[in-house]
C-alpha cells in the first residue's frame, strides 16, 4: 500500500479514486469529496473537516479519527467499511451503505444517520440525534446508547442488546425486532410494528406498545407506562411489575404483577380473545 503520512490535504477531490492507500496522521482541510470512489483505504489518526469525504467507496478501515462538524453526509453509497475508536460530530453520516461495522465510536450529532442501510453492526456506540437508522435492515447492535427521537422508524430485522434508548416514537413501522437487556424511555413506543420481542427490558412509555401485530415480552418491567397495548394483536407478554393502564387490546395474553386501569370499550373487539392475568393473585 502507498503510505500518505502527516499531510495537510485540501481542495476538491484531493485523493479522488485513491487505491490501496494507508493514510496516517493527516488532516483533510477543505474541499469536497477527498476520497470519493476510493478502494482499499486505511485511515488512522486523521481529521476530516469538510463534507462528503467517502462517497461510493469500498473496502475502507478508519481508526482513531475525527470527523468534524462540517464533514456531514460523509459516507453515502459506500460498502464494506469499518470504524474503530472514532468521534463523528456531523449529521447524516451513513446513507444507503452496505456491510458497515462501527465500534467504540461516539456520534455527537447523529441526526438522520444510518438511513436506508443494510447489514450494519454497532458495538459500544453512543449517539445523539433524531431519526437514527430509518428504513435500515439487518442491524446487529450491542452496548448502545441513544438520545434522540424517532429511532429505527421502518427498520427490518433488528437485534438490540444492552442498550439505553431515550427516544420518543422508537421502533415505529418496524418488522422483526428483538430488544434484550435494555432500558427504553419515550412516548408511543413501537406503534404500527409487526413481530417485536422485548426480553429483560425496562420500559417507560406514555401510550407505548400500541397497534402491534405480534408482541412478545419476557421478564420485562413497565414503569409509568399508561394506555398501553391499544389495538395490539397476538400478544404474549410476561411483565414482572404492575401495568398502570391497559386500553383495548385485541388478542393474546398479558401477565403482570397487577393491573391499574383497564379499559375495554370498543364494541368491535371480541374480548374473549384477550386474557389479563395478575400473577400476584
Amino acid at each position: 500500500m502507498q503510505a500518505i503520512t502527516q499531510q495537510l490535504l485540501s481542495g476538491e477531490r484531493a485523493l479522488f479514486q485513491g487505491r490501496d492507500l494507508q493514510i496516517t496522521d493527516c488532516v483533510f482541510e477543505d474541499g469536497e469529496s477527498p476520497l470519493k470512489e476510493s478502494r482499499n483505504i486505511v485511515v488512522r489518526d486523521s481529521v476530516f473537516r469538510w463534507k462528503y469525504p467517502l462517497w461510493y467507496s469500498e473496502g475502507v478501515e478508519v481508526e482513531h479519527s475525527l470527523f468534524e462538524f462540517n464533514a456531514h453526509a460523509a459516507f453515502w453509497y459506500s460498502k464494506n467499511m469499518t470504524f474503530h475508536d472514532c468521534t463523528i460530530q456531523a449529521p447524516k453520516e451513513f446513507r444507503r451503505n452496505e456491510h458497515v461495522t462501527v465500534e467504540r465510536t461516539a456520534f455527537t450529532d447523529a441526526a438522520e444517520t444510518f438511513w436506508e442501510c443494510r447489514k450494519v453492526t454497532l458495538r459500544e456506540v453512543s449517539a445523539a440525534g433524531d431519526y437514527f437508522a430509518m428504513n435500515s435492515e439487518n442491524l446487529d447492535i450491542r452496548d448502545f446508547q441513544l438520545t434522540g427521537n424517532y429511532c429505527f422508524d421502518g427498520a427490518r430485522n433488528v437485534t438490540v442488546d444492552h442498550a439505553r434508548l431515550i427516544s420518543k416514537d422508537a421502533f415505529w413501522n418496524c418488522e422483526n425486532v428483538t430488544v434484550r437487556n435494555s432500558f427504553i424511555s419515550g412516548e408511543y413506543l413501537a406503534w404500527n410494528t409487526k413481530n417485536i420481542t422485548f426480553e429483560n427490558c425496562t420500559i417507560e412509555s406514555l401510550q407505548g406498545l400500541c397497534y402491534i401485530d405480534g408482541l412478545t415480552m419476557r421478564d420485562c418491567r413497565l414503569i409509568n407506562t399508561t394506555r398501553s397495548f391499544e389495538y395490539c394483536s397476538d400478544i404474549d407478554a410476561d411483565v414482572t411489575t404492575r401495568i398502570d393502564s391497559v386500553v383495548n387490546p385485541i388478542s393474546g395474553v398479558i401477565r403482570a404483577a397487577a393491573f391499574g386501569d383497564v379499559l375495554q370499550n370498543d364494541p368491535a373487539i371480541d374480548t374473549t380473545k384477550i386474557q389479563l392475568i395478575s400473577t400476584d393473585l
